[in-house]
């Protein structure tokens, strides 16, 4: 099994050692999938971008079938040529196609919800998403599409498939109708309410037509590699997908 999603010292949001990584993942008898972070549209030119030479330079000497590197891309609609210019010009083994701004404003950020309803914050989320889904073919996997419900500022963040559904299901189809797979982020899946509104989103994509699915902690430290997977792999059974991993930009079957 491996963990498709987690973060170290490249991504300027995460401390985690790359060897530390490594030796944790070996612990847990799990491969994983460096993907540091690349978002091209923060308003910080500082944060969330890196020297990708010198990623391969440094992490290249760990790769091997068991440590892949690859990259969580910050999808956004006016970058998509500068974005797919970093896909074709670098030999990473898997991309995930991230959400984390939507119309120049990140949903980390209480100004994203000044003045919207619950329903209009999550709209205009998954209305970006799609369009963003629409156009970047060239990523492998979507990643954590229940990420505003980290961060959004209400009383209640959930995301409630029945509420949402129409805007869902859109997405949903147009992940299948691109070949893609789409990720379950299990930061939030130790809340049972979450587990069980993802199955529900989950269950719609295998209904629709979807068949696999990348696992990802998300980890930014090493104690999160391979959180609640315990969880994810019965929730993966439980709405009848497959588990895959990318090597080479090639999915392979998860055991």
């Amino acid at each position: 099994m491996f963990d498709t999603h987690l973060h170290t010292t490249f991504s300027t949001d995460s401390q985690m050692n790359i060897e530390n990584a490594i030796e944790r993942a070996k612990d847990l008898n799990t491969g994983i999938v460096i993907t540091d972070h690349m978002d091209l549209n923060y308003p910080d030119k500082e944060k969330f971008i890196f020297d990708i030479d010198e990623y391969f330079n440094q992490y290249g000497k760990y790769r091997n079938d068991q440590v892949l590197l690859g990259l969580e891309m910050g999808m956004a609609t006016d970058y998509i040529e500068e974005n797919r210019e970093i896909e074709k010009k670098y030999d990473f083994d898997y991309v995930i196609g991230s959400v984390h701004m939507v119309d120049h404003v990140d949903v980390y950020q209480k100004e994203f919800y000044e003045g919207k309803t619950k329903k209009q914050a999550y709209e205009q989320y998954f209305r970006y998403i799609l369009e963003c889904v629409k156009s970047y073919h060239f990523v492998d996997s979507i990643g954590h599409i229940d990420y505003i419900a980290r961060y959004a500022r209400f009383s209640d963040t959930e995301i409630y498939y029945k509420e949402f559904s129409d805007s869902i299901d859109e997405i949903l189809k147009e992940i299948i109708n691109k070949g893609k797979a789409i990720e379950l982020n299990t930061r939030r899946i130790g809340n049972k309410t979450s587990a069980q509104e993802l199955v529900n989103i989950y269950k719609r994509y295998a209904e629709l037509g979807g068949k696999i699915i990348t696992i990802g902690s998300d980890a930014h430290n090493v104690e999160s590699i391979g959180e609640h997977f315990h969880i994810a792999r019965e929730m993966v059974d439980l709405c009848g997908l497959k588990m895959v991993y990318y090597n080479q930009r090639k999915p392979e079957y998860s055991k």
